[in-house]
């Protein structure tokens, strides 16, 4: 156990140099959840506010930043990196994990930039259930970053499968969520669907921990649902990587 938690600290110290070296990358991520923050926050009912809106931007930066990560093990395989990576002593599933847990310092940081940026219109910041929304989403960072590790695996040279599959499952479990606009309002086969993605608890929890009500009975059900991804996604990225040739 100790030669796991050793190793998964040199995998993660490896895998976080480049971003520190070029902390652009990161920012360069949150274009999008930015541009959806400008383009649809002004165009909010007046019964919806940032309050209710912003939790779920910073959700959606989780979201597309930590699905396409597998995109960078691709590029290892296709260069021959991952396959000297298999070959040291290092074990196999740290060379998951230490990943994955990599991917949760973009999210915070992301987080962290979009909270400060929209404190000037409004938002209002309630820290205990903030930290406590970020500790949750970390969690299915965790798992999401090693689903996406997992289908890089099995993508391997085939790059177009691992973009085809990241792309058609990206919007619908975005849309589904809830992130943008409430599901409460679409019809019932919607709503069903709705209550189908683990997504949605997760966003339901943030928006609750953002707005302060940390005793919400959304916050246990979306941190169940982190943690079934967290542990989902880990056990299957594991297997992967021990497979991996």
């Amino acid at each position: 156990m100790t030669n796991l938690v050793t190793d998964t600290g040199v995998v993660f110290s490896r895998e976080l140099r480049p971003v520190l070296r070029n902390p652009f990358s990161v920012v360069f991520a949150m274009v999008q959840p930015l541009v959806f923050l400008g383009l649809f926050a002004p165009l909010l009912p007046d019964d919806l506010s940032l309050q209710w809106f912003v939790p779920g931007i910073v959700v959606m930066s989780c979201l597309f930043g930590t699905s396409m990560t597998g995109s960078n093990l691709l590029f290892e395989i296709q260069t021959g990196s991952h396959e000297r990576m298999l070959v040291t002593p290092l074990r196999r599933p740290a060379l998951l994990i230490g990943r994955a847990l990599k991917e949760i310092v973009p999210v915070v940081v992301q987080a962290a930039v979009i909270v400060a940026l929209c404190l000037p219109f409004g938002f209002d910041l309630h820290l205990a259930g903030t930290l406590l929304g970020l500790v949750i989403l970390s969690v299915f960072c965790l798992g999401l970053g090693s689903l996406s590790y997992t289908l890089a695996l099995a993508a391997k040279n085939q790059e177009w499968l691992f973009w085809t599959v990241q792309q058609t499952l990206l919007f619908p479990l975005l849309l589904l969520a809830g992130m943008l606009l409430p599901v409460e309002a679409g019809p019932g086969w919607l709503q069903a669907l709705s209550r189908w993605n683990p997504l949605t608890y997760v966003v339901e929890a943030e928006r609750a921990l953002f707005a302060g009500d940390v005793w919400a009975s959304t916050t246990v059900t979306g941190a169940i649902a982190a943690v079934a991804v967290g542990a989902f996604g880990l056990l299957v990225g594991t297997r992967a990587m021990q497979r991996s040739a």
